[in-house]
This record gives C-alpha cells, sequence and structure tokens, in this order.
C-alpha cells in the first residue's frame, strides 16, 4: 500500500487524473520491474519509490505533448515512457521496440498481466522495423537527435512528431537538425520532487 499512496500523493501534485484502475496498472509495473530488474538489470533504478518519480511520472507528464493516436517508442528498454503512457491513455496504439530480446520477454510479461490492449512489444533494430507508419516516434535516453531523426524517420509520414524526451534542453543538437526536419516546440516538463530539468523536445517532418 505505501507504493500506491506514494503515487497518489505525487499525482495529487499535478493535473493529472487517473483512475483506481490505472494507479493500480502502474502499481504493478512498478513491482514487477523491480523484481525482474534483479535478475535482468532492466534499470539503474533500484528503489521502487524512485521507479516512481524517475520513471513512472516522468514519462506520464509527457502525455499533454502528444497528438496523434498510434505512437512507436523506440529504444523502449523496459518499456519507458511506452508503458505508462500507454495505461494513462487506453484509447491510443504504442508499438514499443527494442533490440535486446530479455526487455521484449519482460513487455510480453507486463502486457500480459496488466492485461493491456494497446501495446505491441516488438524485438527488432529501429532500422529494420519496416511495418506501419505512426503519429509519433517517442524516444527516451536513445540517442542524440540527428541519429534518432537518421534511425527513425521511415516510421513517420510527413507532418507526423518526433518526441525526444531529454533532460537539459539539447541546443547543439537542435542546430544540427536536417532541413527537412523542423522544431516545432521545445516543452518543459516538471516531474513533482525530481531535482532535475526534463524536456520534450517536439520536432516535425516535413516534405
Amino acid at each position: 500500500m505505501a507504493l500506491k499512496s506514494t503515487l497518489e500523493n505525487l499525482l495529487s501534485k499535478t493535473s493529472l487524473k487517473l483512475t483506481d484502475l490505472q494507479i493500480n496498472q502502474l502499481i504493478q509495473y512498478v513491482e514487477l520491474l523491480n523484481k525482474w530488474n534483479k535478475a535482468y538489470n532492466l534499470t539503474s533504478v533500484r528503489d521502487p519509490e524512485e521507479m516512481l518519480v524517475k520513471h513512472i511520472l516522468d514519462s506520464l507528464m509527457v502525455g499533454d505533448v502528444l497528438k496523434g493516436k498510434n505512437f512507436i517508442d523506440v529504444g523502449t528498454g523496459p518499456g519507458l515512457p511506452g508503458i505508462p503512457l500507454s495505461i494513462l491513455y487506453p484509447e491510443k496504439n504504442f508499438v514499443l521496440l527494442d533490440s535486446l530480446g530479455k526487455r521484449i520477454t519482460f513487455l510480453r510479461q507486463v502486457v500480459f498481466q496488466l492485461k493491456l490492449e494497446n501495446v505491441t512489444p516488438v524485438l527488432s533494430r529501429v532500422e529494420d522495423y519496416q511495418e506501419q507508419q505512426f503519429d509519433g516516434v517517442l524516444s527516451r535516453a536513445f540517442a542524440s537527435l540527428l541519429d534518432m531523426i537518421n534511425w527513425c524517420e521511415h516510421l513517420i509520414p510527413n507532418g507526423a512528431h518526433f518526441y525526444a524526451l531529454k533532460g537539459v534542453e539539447p541546443t547543439d543538437e537542435l542546430s544540427q537538425l536536417p532541413e527537412h526536419i523542423h522544431l516545432e516546440q521545445v516543452h518543459e516538463i516538471k516531474v513533482p520532487t525530481l531535482d532535475a530539468q526534463r524536456h520534450v523536445i517536439q520536432l516535425v517532418k516535413n516534405k
């Protein structure tokens, strides 16, 4: 119960409104991550309460900026930000892509246990994944903006977005954008109790 009250307290410091089911799913996810982390080394964050801030809230606070219905989370790792966002938005669809088998094994277990019908874990290198086009590409601690664009551009049509989750605003990286990729907005994200800068870099692909 301690985790649940901590999460509810964190959520009360935001504008997010979650149902009991959603809160319970997020707690279950953290419990699974904590359990599997011991054998699979999925995250360097070891403390479940710390996971609530650095993983769950950090991912949820991105939700406001998303445009569209179908998203791909590239280099998702243990499902961040894809799993928290899929719980927050059951009406949106998320493909979670990673090239490491143990992470996808973990994510399949999460999807099964949490009964997430809007999540598809995929084991693949991003450049090899050509199955469909998305409204947006998400990445968290995945690569530089230029690498993200080069590796993921085939995943979105013109007019769709990249959402790069960053700490400090990456001014140098933003100065190196290709001509057909435009900076639409830099969103500063406030994560309750997290004493660190967080930004979402929203880029749009033009013709």
